[in-house]
This record gives C-alpha cells, structure tokens and sequence, in this order.
C-alpha cells in the first residue's frame, strides 16, 4: 500500500517555524508514522507572511467573536488572514486523509487553546486557521500531536485515516450501490465497536444507481462522525462475542471455553484487544467464513502499527 496522504504542522516535522525560530520535531510521528503516511506541512503563521521569528500572537475574546491579535501589539489581527488562508487550501486539504495539528497554538490548535479576556484567561478556543480548516473538511479526521500519547486516541485517530483511504479508494473507480454495500458490510464491525450500526445500515437499505451519490455523501459523513466516537472496551467485547458466533459450528467444547475465557479477561482489563483477536484469528484461518474475512475489524491497518497491543 502506497504512503497515505495526512496534513501536518510544520513545527512537528522538525521545520524551524515557530515564533522563536525554533521546532516541536515529534519523534513518533516523524519514525513510526512516517512509514505508513505521506505528511504534508503547512505552517499557516509563516504561509500568511509573519516570518521567523516573529511576534507572538494568541487569541482574545472579542465581544461576541474570538480574535487572533499580537500579544505585544494587539494592533496587529490576523484573524482573517488565517481563515482566508485556509480557504485558499481547500483543494490541498481535499486530498488529505488526516491532519495532525500542533497543541495550544492559536492558529493551529484543535481544542483547549488559552483565550484571554482581560487579564484572565481559559482554554476553550480552537486555533483559528485550524477552526476554518476543519469546518471545510467535515470528513476529515483530526488529532493534536499531544493527544497521541493516548493509546485509544491514537488508535481511533489511524483507524478513521485508514476508513477514509479506503473510501477515497473506492470512489476513484465509480461508485455503485454494490461499491458502497460492500464497503459497509466490510466495516460494520468496526462500527459496532464505536456505537449501534443500524442507522447507518437503514440509511442503504434503499440505495440505487439513481441516489448512490446522494445516500454515499450522507453516509460517509454520518459515519466518520460515528468513529470518532473511541471505541469503549464493552463494545469490542460484544464485537468479540459476534464473531465468536460465527465459529459456534466448528469449535471444540475446550476451544470454545478458552475463547470465551480470553475474552472474560479482556473485559476485565487483565489483557490487550491483540490477544483475544490473535486468538480468533487462529480458529478462523482452520475454519474461514467469507464475512470474517473481508472485515477489516481484526486488521484495521498494518498490524506493524500495534495499536491494538495497547488497547
């Protein structure tokens, strides 16, 4: 598989962007990341004329609006320079399949970023140029570098990159309602661990070659929505239990036993998501089932990842 395009501010690449001239370089990213996505940099500050070094700036509330000025000369406003310069990437950002943002800048920050009023401050703003970027691109998934450190934001950061690939994957031959069909069946397991699937499902029960590309807008929205909800561990148990009913036919009474108390342990929090799908995995390969494996649930993206180790 090709590296997949994903958005990326400048200063975690290791480019000396910052206001002091300096770099947020992010080892994680730059290594293991690095081998599976192509990043494009953007460092809207520096795109938008300000330079390196240059004055600091951070966001105030404004009356009704937020605005982002000079913290030293608070003549100077960029608020729209920013927005503009988002909008005048739309196209670049439209072949993205992910955007990891820079933590607490106010251009760039995703959520929790200081807004001062006066004298006080409080961390509810969102950075200006990624607000604007965001609004323009609903599907697009989404991460600040500092929440990667969270194993479950991670995984469901990569995961929701690698379901819009394979969207965009499949949208580049035509779309047919068997096209997008399918693309559900094979990702509803993943869909039951974030949240109930039928919504989603009900929403194709009607699909045709007359409305595909209607119901496919909806349903890429509604369930890119859906997945960045982070998969709490009693719905991968219950996934877990699904699948295991697909065996009920083939397994040994102990097999079955130790299945089930793997997936116990699981619950309980004693082991990783990695052993009980391991384990599944080795039944299904002596008794395949053709719905097992076209899902993507048990091989999400490359198990070189190991994200499902930590979870």
């Amino acid at each position: 598989m090709k590296k997949i395009p994903i958005g990326i501010s400048s200063c975690l690449m290791g480019q000396n962007v910052r206001f002091d001239g300096g770099h947020k370089r992010d080892a994680y990213i730059t290594g293991t990341l690095s081998e599976y996505f192509e990043f494009h940099a953007f460092c809207p500050e520096v795109e938008i004329g300000l330079g390196t070094p240059r004055p600091t700036i951070h966001l105030i509330k404004a009356g009704m609006s937020v605005r982002c000025v000079g913290i030293k000369d608070p003549e100077l406003d960029v608020t729209e320079r920013l927005r503009s310069h988002a909008e005048k990437q739309k196209d670049l950002h439209a072949d993205l399949c992910g955007y990891i943002l820079k933590k607490g800048s106010p251009s760039c920050g995703m959520e929790r970023v200081k807004v001062y009023e006066g004298i006080q401050s409080h961390k509810d703003g969102v950075g200006i140029y990624a607000q604007e970027m965001m609004r323009l691109n609903p599907l697009l998934p989404v991460e600040e570098e500092g929440r990667l450190g969270d194993a479950g934001l991670r995984e469901n950061f990569i995961q929701r990159v690698y379901v819009l690939y394979r969207w965009k994957q499949m949208l580049e031959t035509g779309l047919t309602p068997s096209d997008l069909t399918h693309f559900h069946a094979r990702h509803k397991l993943i869909i039951m661990s974030h949240d109930d699937y039928r919504d989603l499902g009900q929403l194709l029960a009607g699909v045709t070659k007359v409305n595909v590309a209607d119901l496919a807008e909806q349903y890429i929205l509604q369930l890119m929505i859906t997945l960045k909800k982070v998969a709490k561990r009693k719905n991968h148990v219950n996934v877990l239990q699904h699948i295991l009913g697909y065996l009920k036919k083939d397994l040994a009474a102990d097999d079955k036993a130790e299945l089930c108390e793997v997936i116990e342990r699981y619950r309980n929090g004693y082991i990783p998501l990695i052993v009980p799908i391991t384990l599944l995995k080795h039944h299904f390969r002596k008794s395949p089932d053709p719905y097992i494996e076209e899902s993507y649930y048990m091989s999400p993206y490359p198990q070189e990842l190991r994200l499902i180790n930590q979870l």
